[in-house]
């Protein structure tokens, strides 16, 4: 039997896993451990709560600000954009006052959708065009942060890995195939993940980062838990987010859909291809 080693470090309000086989334990530890380096150097950058992180300075910017940031959160501020882009809104990234008003059950209507953020095209700025939005990387950090992570370990020569932020993403890097087991609320099933990531979506794993982005925010989500399968965990990570809020059927529709994504009908865990 192969030898799986695993490590595991608290970040981003949850707990990363590292699983590597076909490797010395030595090259192992020290690749895991430059990798969660790497994770908290990303949540510093990343996290809306830490004062005077890229995000945070984002958030406090005032009309006609413009401020440079970090190529990685430059990165995946793009990221979110395309994910945005692709999902025809359903994925905001911008939503960070509301996220935070039903996250502390705050009474009182949501605070409005108002103002407007611009990532410069050319160098890694945001322009604060009118101040009001808040960003929130909730729906896709994580994921972002998995991408950067295997980086650290292919530059260390780790081949083969499961990577998991929590129960919400996890990517599969390298020719092994690792068995997930996907659990619903009746029926539970297990999948074969290699060379692509995974990420889940339901009201008991984000909870109130799941939000519309227009005005009926409130509505119920389309079912209480689906999963996602992309080549990207980022992206993987922000189609979750956007597949629970509408039927699967609308989400495979998109110009440019995910992969894969499965989710719960009555008899069985049921699974939509892009290229069926």
């Amino acid at each position: 039997m192969t030898e799986v080693f695993k490590f595991e470090h608290e970040a981003m309000k949850t707990t990363f896993t590292i699983r590597i086989v076909k490797a010395e334990a030595d090259r192992a530890e020290q690749a895991s451990r430059v990798a969660f380096q790497r994770l908290e150097e990303l949540e510093a950058i990343l996290s809306r709560y830490a004062h005077g992180s890229d995000v945070w300075q984002i958030n406090h910017m005032r009309s006609g600000d413009s401020l440079l940031i970090n190529q990685d959160c430059y990165n995946c501020l793009k990221l979110a954009l395309q994910a945005s882009v692709n999902t025809s809104g359903l994925f905001d990234p911008t939503l960070g006052k509301r996220i935070e008003h039903f996250k502390q059950g705050r009474s009182g209507e949501a605070p409005p959708l108002e103002g407007q953020l611009m990532i410069d095209p050319d160098s890694p700025r945001v322009h604060c065009v009118e101040a009001g939005r808040e960003i929130d990387l909730g729906g896709i950090g994580k994921g972002y942060a998995l991408d950067c992570m295997a980086e650290c370990l292919r530059e260390w020569d780790i081949d083969s890995a499961l990577l998991a932020a929590g129960a919400s993403t996890q990517l599969a890097m390298g020719e092994t195939a690792w068995t997930i087991e996907l659990s619903g609320n009746s029926h539970t099933e297990s999948l074969e993940l290699k060379r692509r990531a995974l990420s889940a979506s339901g009201s008991g794993i984000q909870g109130a980062h799941i939000l519309f982005p227009g005005d009926d925010h409130d509505r119920p989500l389309s079912h209480s838990r689906i999963w996602v399968i992309h080549e990207n965990a980022a992206l993987a990570d922000a189609w979750s987010t956007a597949a629970i809020l509408v039927s699967p059927e609308v989400i495979m529709s998109f110009e440019s859909p995910p992969p894969e994504l499965i989710f719960e009908t009555e008899n069985s865990l049921h699974h939509l291809s892009a290229k069926s």
